[in-house]
């Protein structure tokens, strides 16, 4: 007992909740890492969009230094060109540098003279910048001779043939890109990946290979944003949500309970039934022991009842021999149930369509209704309802539960009888519109010897639900006082 409660409660109990709880875990986590994936994406959006401004910007000043280049006609000179450029460095403080060169790359005017020893016409972007003739921007970093690190970006100068007359060099500071990065998201793990591969820069800590990322392409480069999603801690998803954990766990155990419970009260009804049947055995025993020493003598007293009544016509007597042999008859009755009890007669069985039986015992309801004033209703299924049972003890279950409808309409009413398939059963359906039985009466109407009637033996109903469950079936009994009693009996169907 002690190992099969054990496997009880793991089954119900712990291992249930376990599955639950992981469940619970498994989809919190989901939501976790999606969350924590719309919070990256929504990260490196920002920081795309910030950079793809940065980068606009810088063109745009570009492309206004080659306009007022363009349509300087030579009134422009290298004075005011340095006096605008150094302006335009103070306003912005993202460029490292602007300068304008010639097309062999010489510095005329700029904001320093930091890119005089760099090789500024061998740089890709330059060559791509002078050969498309239009504004192009490095793929990679590049570092000043005061080791600033910078991305630099090319925008050419034409005259009328479109004859490339002068180069406009800016230089973006990658640590002031950091740092508007740093500014925006200050605990966020970020690095912007050239397509080399090659880190231009990094927030925090480095991106470890192993954890989950989000990678962005930006639009005005062939670079990709990368940003790392937070770490989710299962510890931190289970305190978070213990107040769930903790009623699965009640529940759980709750349903062990309910079912240890449902265990014992099932035993226990197992017992009492065992009980009921020990005892029925055992009437039944004795009735079938002492049947025939019972029905032997009162053979011969209903013999000389019927004798002395013919011999005593006065109108008294009869009728005390009419009462006697009613008594006779009745033990005769009594004797027959008990043998039913203990054990039911081994009476030939055969497939039999219900419905033959029912139109049988229709006239004997009905002449049995008139007596009491009843209104009877037979509804009958037209297909043939086979039922493997032996028909005189079919007839008797049916006599009985209609004889019991029509005395508790005394005062008249409606007998309603059904048959008909239902799920592969045959349904036999008696309904009554008597004065009911109440709830509390219900549950001991198959009980022996128990009976609401002042005559009855309270062997009516238990005599026909072991019948019926000799033939395999079920009888319920369902009821509301003052409304009526309806019977089912539900058997096999046999094709």
């Amino acid at each position: 007992m002690i190992v099969k409660k054990l496997l009880i409660y793991i089954t119900v109990a712990i291992f249930p909740f376990l599955l639950a709880a992981g469940i619970l875990l498994f989809t919190k986590e989901k939501e976790e890492v999606a969350k924590h994936e719309r919070n990256a994406y929504r990260i490196a959006s920002v920081h795309q969009r910030q950079w793809d401004n940065f980068i606009n910007k810088t063109i745009n000043s570009l492309n206004t230094v080659s306009i007022m280049l363009e349509s300087s006609s030579g009134n422009w000179d290298k004075a005011k060109q340095n006096i605008f450029l150094k302006k335009l460095l103070l306003q912005e403080q993202m460029y490292g540098g602007i300068y304008i060169l010639d097309p062999a790359g010489n510095r005329i005017a700029g904001t320093d003279r930091k890119i005089e020893e760099m090789a500024i016409p061998q740089e890709d972007y330059v060559k791509e910048a002078i050969k498309a003739k239009i504004a192009t921007v490095s793929n990679k970093t590049d570092y000043l001779v005061d080791g600033q690190k910078v991305i630099g970006l090319a925008k050419p100068v034409l005259d009328d043939q479109q004859h490339v007359v002068n180069l406009i060099i800016a230089y973006l500071r990658v640590d002031y890109l950091s740092n508007v990065m740093e500014m925006l998201t200050p605990k966020s793990n970020i690095a912007v990946i050239s397509e080399e591969k090659e880190t231009i820069l990094s927030m925090n800590k480095p991106i470890s290979l192993s954890s989950s990322t989000i990678a962005l392409p930006m639009n005005s480069l062939p670079w990709k944003i990368i940003v790392e999603q937070k770490e989710i801690k299962t510890e931190k998803i289970i305190t978070k949500n213990w107040p769930l954990l903790l009623i699965f766990f009640i529940c759980f155990h709750l349903l062990y309970f309910v079912i240890i419970l449902y265990h014992h009260k099932k035993k226990a009804d197992q017992e009492n039934k065992e009980n009921e049947l020990h005892k029925l055995e055992l009437v039944g025993n004795m009735a079938a022991s002492s049947a025939h020493e019972i029905r032997n003598p009162l053979t011969g007293i209903k013999g000389l009842v019927q004798l002395l009544s013919e011999k005593h016509k006065d109108a008294e007597d009869q009728f005390y021999f009419s009462i006697i042999q009613k008594e006779i008859n009745r033990i005769n009755e009594i004797v027959s149930q008990f043998l039913i009890l203990g054990k039911p007669t081994e009476l030939k069985k055969q497939l039999l369509n219900i419905e033959n039986i029912v139109t049988e015992l229709k006239p004997l309801i009905l002449s049995e209704a008139n007596l009491y004033n009843v209104e009877c209703h037979f509804e009958i299924a037209k297909k043939k309802l086979f039922v493997y049972c032996n028909a005189d003890q079919m007839k008797q279950v049916i006599l009985n539960i209609t004889k019991n409808a029509l005395e508790a309409m005394e005062n008249g009413g409606t007998l309603t009888i059904k048959l008909k398939e239902l799920n592969n059963r045959v349904s036999i359906t008696v309904y009554d519109t008597g004065v009911g039985i109440p709830e509390t009466e219900l549950k001991k109407l198959f009980e022996p010897f128990y009976t609401s009637k002042s005559s009855g033996t309270g062997l009516g109903l238990v005599v026909c639900r072991r019948i019926i469950q000799s033939f395999n079936g079920e009888i319920y009994l369902s009821s509301v006082e003052n409304k009526g009693t309806k019977v089912d009996i539900i058997l096999p169907l046999n094709s």
